[in-house]
């Protein structure tokens, strides 16, 4: 039986210091394709592959559908497993996963043709891109929750300290979802940023914790439009990033109505837009310091 590929793999590396080098045993973050397909009405379609680090399977392709418009609700998903048909190759069942709907037939998959093959670090958007979000159905976002700089400068610590496979591996991507008081409720982690959000979400979904209103999304690396695009699609309000933002992820927070926190490190950090969610020193946001 071939063994299945787990999240890290054992390598040989040749370590360099100060002039000097040793063989030593390392190990790496896992990478492997994942093909989601969906089946519905007795057809099958593969809708996307991904590169990413196997865990948490099943999460990263609800993630992925719901984000994508595919699915809303649990209900419609009538079941997700790997793939144990007789023609693929034993070493590969565990790369494709099956999603079954509870449809006469497949949906209309379009709006999934830019995803048909996506790597681990980006996909494909443009500018239209952000018509088709506010095409969805995404929830509106409340006003809140209000968040003081002394909660969000706290994060990357918290998340950083959970990065189990992180601190093994040195090279993987983390997706954490906190509650407005600074408190970790889930983290997930990729060698793609994309990938480890999508897993976040997925378990938001299968949890039936949507839409995530009263969360605090962050990544471990930038703020992309696709990042902005997920996590409005889960009603995420504020979204934080321990790089830069890119400027189409600063036009969907400041369309749709999200506070976007980026170069978040140390006692610093960058506010792009929603900024009347802030906290400033305690004494409310700045309209209500400015009209005091």
């Amino acid at each position: 039986m071939i063994p299945r590929v787990g999240s890290k793999v054992r390598t040989r590396v040749t370590v360099v210091e100060s002039g000097r080098h040793r063989v030593r045993d390392d190990q790496v973050a896992a990478e492997e394709p994942l093909e989601i397909r969906l089946q519905a009405g007795g057809d099958t379609q593969t809708v996307a592959v991904t590169m990413r680090t196997p865990g948490n399977d099943f999460e990263l392709a609800a993630g992925f559908l719901h984000n994508e418009g595919i699915v809303g609700e649990p209900s419609q998903v009538s079941g997700i497993t790997y793939c144990v048909d007789a023609d693929v190759d034993a070493d590969q069942r565990y790369n494709i996963v099956n999603v079954g709907l509870r449809l006469a037939s497949l949906p209309e998959l379009a709006t999934l043709e830019r995803h048909f093959y996506t790597t681990s670090a980006c996909g494909v958007c443009g500018k239209a891109s952000l018509d088709a979000i506010e095409m969805r159905s995404c929830p509106a976002l409340p006003a809140g929750p209000k968040v003081s700089p002394s909660i969000l400068t706290a994060l990357p610590e918290k998340l950083r300290a959970a990065q189990g496979l992180f601190e093994v591996t040195g090279g993987l991507h983390a997706a954490g979802l906190f509650d407005a008081e600074g408190n970790l409720v889930c983290l997930r982690e990729d060698v793609g940023r994309h990938n480890a959000v999508d897993k976040l979400i997925g378990w938001a979904f299968m949890q039936r914790k949507l839409p995530l209103h009263d969360g605090i999304l962050l990544v471990s690396g930038r703020a992309s439009f696709e990042i902005l695009q997920k996590s409005t699609v889960a009603g995420l309000p504020v979204v934080c990033a321990v790089s830069a933002p890119s400027h189409l992820a600063v036009d969907v927070a400041r369309r749709f109505g999200v506070t976007l926190i980026g170069f978040l490190r140390g006692e610093r950090l960058n506010v792009y837009a929603g900024a009347e969610r802030m906290l400033w020193n305690g004494k409310g946001t700045q309209e209500e310091i400015d009209s005091s």
